[in-house]
């Protein structure tokens, strides 16, 4: 029997863009998976700033992503209680699949970072490390990372959205339809988010 291939995608999706929905395409196809898991980010030790209700970001994320076949939106970071690390997701889901090969998506600013992560060593064990590149080639070559975490380079098309420029457009009363899915700019929309405090 075919071993199960089975992608991650963890992220605070605040809001979620189009350049994530891309990387999400991008890896069912270049990692040929049986599934994916995309899941918010519960409590985000790493983030400066406190993060948009869990409800809303798993909302947004079906909005973005519930068109593309074999992908489920989880919230079992959300369910957990304190700090959100990416082993104890790891081997929650290792402990339903016990024999499936995972594929941790990660975007190029965390790719950096892999030195920093909780337990990265056993994140290595457990999952191939799936690091994001956008075709733009810089004039410096491409950034070292500052770890030796083996990786392999997820290939993305030219998309420089962030959820940072979606946030700021919208509290700026700019447009964001090129940014964003649709469905989500709607639901932004509609519950207010990212509005400047009054």
């Amino acid at each position: 029997m075919k071993q199960q291939r089975i992608g991650i995608f963890g992220g605070a999706f605040d809001p979620p863009h189009i350049a994530h929905v891309a990387m999400a395409e991008a890896a069912l196809a270049q990692f040929q998976l049986d599934a994916l898991f995309v899941i918010p980010t519960g409590d985000a030790w790493h983030k400066a700033r406190d993060l948009s209700s869990g409800l809303h970001r798993i909302e947004m994320a079906k909005l973005a992503f519930g068109h593309l076949p074999v992908v489920t939106i989880s919230d079992m970071e959300l369910q957990r209680q304190g700090p959100s690390y990416t082993i104890d997701t790891l081997k929650s889901l290792a402990l339903q699949y016990p024999s499936a090969q995972f594929f941790l998506l990660i975007g190029e600013d965390q790719g950096k970072a892999l030195g920093t992560w909780r337990e990265i060593e056993e994140i290595s064990r457990r999952a191939i490390i799936c690091v994001a590149e956008r075709e733009m080639p810089s004039p410096l070559g491409p950034a070292a990372p500052s770890h030796d975490i083996p990786t392999q380079v997820l290939k993305l098309p030219q998309l420089p959205h962030s959820a940072t420029e979606v946030r700021a457009r919208v509290a700026h009363g700019q447009p964001i339809d090129a940014l964003v899915p649709k469905t989500v700019a709607l639901y932004i929309q509609r519950h207010h988010l990212y509005q400047p405090e009054r």
